[in-house]
């Protein structure tokens, strides 16, 4: 059996302003946490309970935790 995944698209909350709010996930459905690589490190991000209404599309919303550095 094969499992298909495909993407997601959240809304992130917070965080550095470079990042933009809406995210593609290449996931089979939405985690409790995204790490997303930024220069030297990663941007955390929690999922809530809330959703957003872009343009008619419901997208679960994560908010910003903490920035971790990467590891050498």
């Amino acid at each position: 059996m094969s499992v298909t995944s495909y993407s997601l698209l959240v809304f992130l909350r917070g965080g550095p302003g470079d990042i933009p709010e809406i995210h593609e996930v290449e996931s089979g459905s939405a985690e409790d946490r995204l790490r997303i690589p930024r220069w030297n490190g990663y941007e955390h991000f929690a999922l809530t309970q809330d959703f957003k209404d872009v343009g008619g599309v419901l997208m679960p919303v994560y908010q910003w935790s903490y920035r971790t550095a990467i590891a050498e």
